[in-house]
């Protein structure tokens, strides 16, 4: 007996399995980045570099699971958020906006 048998139930569930997973993972996915757009457009408002501030707090967001209020300061409301640093030494610089 073949694991490819048309008799065999098992490989007809495993697509219907991970398509329901998968159904699932978007919809969290999904809701998360509805969250983290609308804080970020907030936060990053008045940035000169608006693209920019919009990508760094995006990724932060999704890590964190919070972004700070306002559009400068109060990073203490998200200690996740204040604390991502890029590079080491001379080049460490915070990651999120």
């Amino acid at each position: 007996m073949t694991l490819f048998s048309a008799r065999n139930p098992r490989i007809l569930l495993l697509p219907l399995l991970i398509g329901l997973l998968l159904a699932s993972y978007s919809q969290i996915a999904s809701s998360q980045s509805a969250f983290c757009g609308e804080k970020c457009k907030v936060r990053c408002s008045k940035a000169s570099a608006h693209d920019r501030c919009l990508r760094d707090c995006g990724v932060c967001c999704k890590v964190c699971a919070c972004v700070p209020s306002g559009t400068y300061g109060n990073k203490d409301e998200c200690p996740c958020y204040r604390d991502k640093y890029t590079g080491v030494g001379q080049r460490r610089r915070p990651k999120c906006p």
